[in-house]
């Protein structure tokens, strides 16, 4: 991004700081996984078929990250994920705050 924000907003939240194996982000159990005790038993095929494909690689491996929270300005609550590397950050506790920042910019040829 080029330039100064045209708009930039503050929000106060909370982090949880755990840990997760790497290469499992690609098992996802969706709500339509839970429709029918058959999207169910195809999830779970789905699921296991993944986890082979990761043992098959040399497994997973730890990386730490921290479950962001926030509530937006029309009340929804926001949840997202921060990669914090394969190193044991540097926080005494497993519950931190946290400042989200956003910025907005102008489009200056670029596509969104």
């Amino acid at each position: 991004m080029s330039g100064e924000p045209n708009y930039e907003k503050e929000f106060s939240g909370s982090a949880r700081i755990g840990k997760v194996m790497g290469g499992m982000e690609q098992i996802v159990l969706k709500p339509e996984d839970l429709s029918s005790p058959v999207a169910f038993q195809m999830a779970l095929s789905r699921i296991m078929e993944a986890a082979m494909k990761i043992a098959e690689t040399g497994g997973p491996k730890p990386r730490y990250v921290a479950e962001v929270r926030f509530v937006d300005d029309l009340g929804n609550n926001v949840v997202f994920a921060v990669d914090l590397g394969e190193q044991v950050p540097p926080f005494s506790k497993d519950k931190v705050k946290a400042r989200i920042i956003v910025e907005l910019f102008d489009i200056e040829d670029e596509e969104v």
